[in-house]
């Protein structure tokens, strides 16, 4: 594999996709702040580049040979936009009703040994709201325009996209994607990496557990979008701006 550490962490994760749960466990952030290479990223975070680099090698040479990676970056907007809703805007809208319960009990019958807990609902309440407005904005605003870009016939009937078409809509996501990702930051730290104390219950494990899953889906979701989705978008958009 060749040398990754002047890598930038959003080209690491593009062009290595099965690395991506090494980067999620140093809390490398490839989404928001890929663009610092991962040697950057690694001083930052008092990581060693050099054991991380060896960890990286050892993930990649045990990957088991027949399995089948996504090839994201062969996907058309269509198909991307098409995984994107099935396997995160799905899976998000399913699990948000669930880990909130989940919280909410823990908040209620072990609030006050576990105080911390209480804010955690806050904030997981304000990752809820933001997600729910951020993806009907990307369902109804932002996907069926990146669609009408590819659409030979719809592009004809609106051959002088106005500025800002893509670009406008975008900055607001991505701005989003920044944001619920602080959120979930804050919920990492206040629960020690989604460390369940010794004398935890089984619900207050199992909310941690799903707010772990939770974090890293919302990680390859908004990977697909800003490092991949949204450039292939822009490059279209000025395609039709020269034609």
């Amino acid at each position: 594999m060749e040398n990754l550490k002047d890598k930038t962490l959003k080209s690491i994760a593009i062009e290595h996709f099965d690395l991506i749960p090494i980067l999620e466990k140093y809390s490398l952030d490839f989404c928001c702040k890929g663009a610092k290479t991962l040697s950057v990223a690694c001083t930052e975070k008092n990581i060693s580049v050099e054991a991380l680099m060896a960890e990286l090698s050892d993930s990649k040479n045990s990957i088991n040979s027949s399995k089948t990676q996504m090839p994201f970056n062969e996907m058309s907007a269509d198909q991307l936009i098409s995984y994107i809703l099935i396997h995160h805007h799905f899976y998000v809208k399913t699990a948000i009703p669930t880990i909130y319960n989940h919280i909410q009990k823990v908040v209620v019958k072990h609030g006050i040994r576990y105080p911390h807990m209480e804010k955690v609902l806050a904030l997981f309440t304000e990752v809820s709201e933001e997600l729910v407005s951020h993806m009907k904005k990307e369902e109804e605003i932002l996907f069926p325009r990146i669609k009408t870009l590819y659409s030979n016939e719809e592009a004809e009937k609106a051959a002088h996209f106005v500025a800002g078409y893509i670009n406008a809509p975008v900055s607001v996501m991505e701005k989003e994607h920044e944001k619920v990702g602080a959120l979930l930051f804050e919920i990492r730290a206040l629960t020690s990496h989604y460390t369940a104390p010794e004398t935890a219950c089984t619900t207050h494990r199992v909310c941690l557990d799903e707010l772990k899953a939770f974090e890293e889906d919302l990680h390859q979701h908004v990977h697909l979008e800003n490092n991949i989705l949204f450039p292939m978008a822009a490059i279209k958009m000025q395609e039709h701006a020269l034609n």
